[in-house]
């Protein structure tokens, strides 16, 4: 999870997350060569004198100027249509969980365990135990095995919500009357904290997401839900 004076993005828990961060860091280089550029361009106009004021013809100049954004376009554009296609796959999942959202908690539904359905609220601070985080601790986690792809159902029963997790690269749209889906592969243990990240009433901030991620080994073994 993020911690406090963070400057990047939070470490990767699955290959959609690592992909989203290298792109990102090859995003920033290219920006980051266009801002050098327009610097120099600017320092050498404000410090050197233009002693010629009458050039009409630049064709070489306006070549480059044409060309190099189409170049830089091209290569932003082809590894984020690459993840973009990767996003939206889904290869044969091996666990399906359908997650509702409400003003303001979120219901789980695991459709291959006959119908198991929790509710998720918010810890209130007097429950909260030594260890426990303020405004994103949950009373009933999602128990999810690493190491297997696992699909997400995402609607809402009231107004717009977003279910998204920032480690496993996930943020997705909850619209009363359309099931969206998204899929990850969780490549390590822990406990994941995400939130709602669509406005959606007074009580928006207290709808926490928190994953509990297990070796697939262990949740096979049998319930590990704790209602």
């Amino acid at each position: 999870m993020a911690h406090a004076a963070q400057v990047g993005l939070q470490d990767a828990t699955s290959p959609i997350m690592e992909e989203l961060i290298t792109f990102h860091d090859h995003a920033l280089m290219i920006i980051f060569l266009i801002c050098f550029l327009v610097l120099y361009a600017l320092f050498l106009t404000l410090t050197t004198k233009l002693t010629n004021t009458n050039i009409s013809d630049a064709q070489e100049m306006e070549t480059v100027w044409t060309t190099l954004p189409a170049i830089i376009l091209v290569l932003i554009a082809l590894p984020s249509l690459r993840i973009l296609y990767m996003t939206d796959e889904v290869n044969d999942p091996s666990l399906t969980i359908k997650s509702i959202g409400h003003q303001w908690y979120w219901t789980y539904e695991y459709t291959d365990y006959g119908g198991l359905i929790f509710n998720s609220y918010m810890l209130p601070p007097l429950f909260l135990e030594p260890g426990d985080l303020r405004l994103l601790d949950v009373d009933n986690r999602v128990v999810l095995p690493i190491e297997a792809p696992i699909r997400m159902m995402i609607t809402s029963q009231d107004v717009l919500h977003s279910w998204a997790v920032p480690t496993l690269g996930l943020k997705t749209d909850a619209i009363p009357g359309r099931l969206n889906q998204t899929t990850f592969t969780a490549t390590r243990p822990g406990v994941y904290y995400g939130q709602c990240s669509e406005i959606c009433g007074a009580n928006h901030s207290f709808m926490p997401i928190v994953l509990e991620l297990i070796p697939l080994k262990i949740f096979e073994m049998g319930p590990v839900f704790t209602l």
